[in-house]
């Protein structure tokens, strides 16, 4: 990868459609390798979630026609929540594959065209809807749904176990948890305070999070990402081509990618998945994945730690930029990808391990900077214009491993010292489709 580029994300942009968006977002990544001229590229992936939002078909061939890259081949990238990431892998493998030298991967959404429910509406289509649509499946809902399962499962049997009667474990269990997923959006919202591209930027309390407006019992408002409108673009290059455009390129070392069925009942239950610093032994007796797990994020993780030779990604990894459309979604994937065992996601928490060392989050985080993930404000507060998503990781993660997160930013808070190595993360549906890719500094 030798560039990027992205539009602010906002709650609209009422001055750009969506090829607009995109151009800004393509002379923003052009301009950081000079010596790359539109006749160098080959071909492009072009990612937007939905066609009505758009209210325009084939809309990623206006885009291609709008960057001046006809007749060159283009493709265009659907799969839900995860349409950035898939489409940044979609990139990697026409390059990766010979096919191309250089490939454009652009991602875009225009979610503001119309009223909040209806957007609702249309992201629930990306749910069965032969069975869970029908019986009032919106996504706030289903989230709320599997945390309070995963709540159950790890939170009400390890801290609350000694109180005898059920429905007052939960609750307490319940009322324990949110405190901590409050954690994660204060975490997320103060992270994007440095960040110039997040749409929702605030230092928030851990009260502010949860008096906010419950939307689906446990989730307040804090804690859910928002539709968005913005774009993105990466630039992927074959080795040679990479080291003819920019003396520091970053590398893309391993990619993955897992799905689970669409229908939530229809989730099995079997034996975790294990990476190689787990053994049987540590999930004795888990009914796994359930609704409570995302057996799609663990499979992602595992052929992309496979492929970057990666044991223990905890260790091994400097940042991760992670799906976290829901603050209970972020920690459930901590436990996925093996950041901690499935059941410590809300101890991880507590540890401060995934805060930015450095950083008053007005609490206590002992252990902050030992894996931060979400650096720059995560879904939460960067916002969530679906098909830019991915590549919004992907571009922050380029900086990060370039060290150039001031240039961009015009503030070095962000910026990890030392960084080598990172992940991005996207996730659609209630986990039905799910990538992990792995970048790598090669300077």
């Amino acid at each position: 990868m030798v560039s990027g580029g992205l539009t602010k994300f906002a709650k609209a942009h009422p001055e750009m459609d969506f090829r607009y968006m995109v151009k800004n977002a393509y002379d923003y990544a052009m301009k950081d390798v000079p010596s790359l001229e539109k006749k160098d590229i080959d071909g492009s992936r072009i990612s937007y979630f939905s066609d009505h939002f758009t209210r325009q078909l084939k809309a990623a061939s206006m885009v291609q026609d709008y960057l001046g890259l006809n007749p060159k081949g283009s493709m265009r990238i659907e799969w839900g929540g995860a349409t950035g990431g898939e489409a940044f892998q979609a990139g990697f493998e026409a390059v990766a594959s010979g096919r191309m030298n250089v490939c454009l991967v652009a991602g875009f959404e225009t979610m503001s065209r119309v009223q909040t429910w209806k957007g609702n509406e249309f992201i629930a289509l990306a749910s069965d809807t032969n069975f869970d649509y029908p019986i009032g499946g919106f996504y706030s809902g289903y989230y709320a749904l599997m945390v309070t399962r995963h709540i159950y499962e790890y939170m009400r049997k390890s801290r609350f176990a000694h109180v005898k009667d059920e429905r007052e474990a939960q609750r307490l269990a319940i009322k324990e948890a949110s405190r901590i997923l409050s954690m994660v959006s204060v975490k997320n919202h103060l992270n994007a305070m440095h960040n110039p591209y997040a749409q929702y930027p605030k230092k928030l309390t851990v009260d502010d999070v949860l008096r906010a407006e419950m939307i689906s019992y446990p989730l307040t408002r804090e804690m859910i990402c928002t539709m968005s409108d913005g774009a993105a673009v990466c630039v992927l290059a074959s080795e040679e081509e990479a080291f003819r455009l920019t003396d520091n390129p970053v590398l893309i070392k391993g990619v993955g990618c897992g799905t689970d069925t669409m229908r939530l009942a229809d989730r099995p239950f079997g034996e975790v998945p294990l990476l190689k610093h787990e053994s049987r032994e540590d999930y004795e007796g888990l009914d796994y994945p359930g609704v409570h797990s995302f057996r799609a994020g663990r499979a992602a993780s595992l052929e992309a730690y496979e492929r970057a030779g990666i044991e223990d990604p905890a260790k091994e990894l400097d940042f991760i930029e992670l799906h976290d459309a829901y603050a209970s979604s972020e920690v459930q994937t901590y436990e996925d990808m093996g950041l901690c065992k499935y059941g410590e996601g809300y101890n991880f928490v507590e540890s401060g391990a995934p805060f930015l060392k450095g950083m008053d989050y007005g609490f206590p985080t002992r252990n902050a900077g030992q894996i931060p993930i979400n650096p720059s404000g995560g879904l939460i507060a960067c916002g969530h214009p679906v098909g830019a998503t991915g590549l919004m990781q992907a571009v922050f993660a380029l900086w990060q491993l370039q060290g150039t997160v001031k240039k961009h930013f015009g503030d070095s808070t962000l910026q990890l010292e030392g960084a080598k190595r990172g992940a991005i993360h996207s996730h659609a549906g209630t986990g039905s489709s799910v990538t992990v890719s792995i970048l790598e500094g090669v300077n």
